[in-house]
């Protein structure tokens, strides 16, 4: 199987696993860093607890176990995405409306290459955001990265 068709697989399974609960699947990825890695990246409202994440691991391990669709030697990690996570998918720009986020582009955008606001939407593959009271519009595919922004 593919890189992609892991993490769609493992996507599916994590969302049969998820159906009864509150909790929700953030993101899926299939990487090789010095190793391989399946990360599964869940949250909740009220925020994830390691009892979640340990819950979730032992049910995805014993699909993926059953299953053996991945012959790479692996290791499996469930947590959260953390507090500035990066929104890929179409449903974390929906629900985070009304949060502060930084993009970072490929090339500047008058001037700049990171931009802080508001979100206010994805709409037709624009990121439209609120930039100190000015309506700001980027192009998705322009972006190299979109993250909830933290300020300290």
């Amino acid at each position: 199987m593919s890189k992609e068709q892991i993490e769609i697989l493992v996507e599916k399974l994590v969302t049969d696993i998820l159906e009864a609960t509150e909790l929700e699947l953030v993101d899926v990825e299939y990487v090789k860093e010095r190793d391989w890695y399946l990360r599964v990246f869940l949250d909740k409202e009220g925020g994830l607890e390691v009892e979640d994440c340990q819950w979730v691991s032992e049910q995805l391990e014993n699909k993926l176990d059953e299953l053996d669709p991945i012959k790479d030697s692996y290791y499996l990690e469930v947590s959260s995405p953390g507090l500035d996570r990066a929104l890929r998918k179409e449903r974390d720009f929906t629900r985070h409306i009304g949060d502060k986020i930084e993009v970072s582009t490929f090339a500047p955008i008058n001037g700049q290459k990171k931009i802080v606001g508001t979100l206010k939407g994805l709409i037709d593959g624009e990121i439209h955001l609120d930039v100190d009271g000015t309506e700001f519009n980027v192009a998705r595919d322009k972006t190299a990265q979109v993250r909830l922004h933290i300020d300290f």
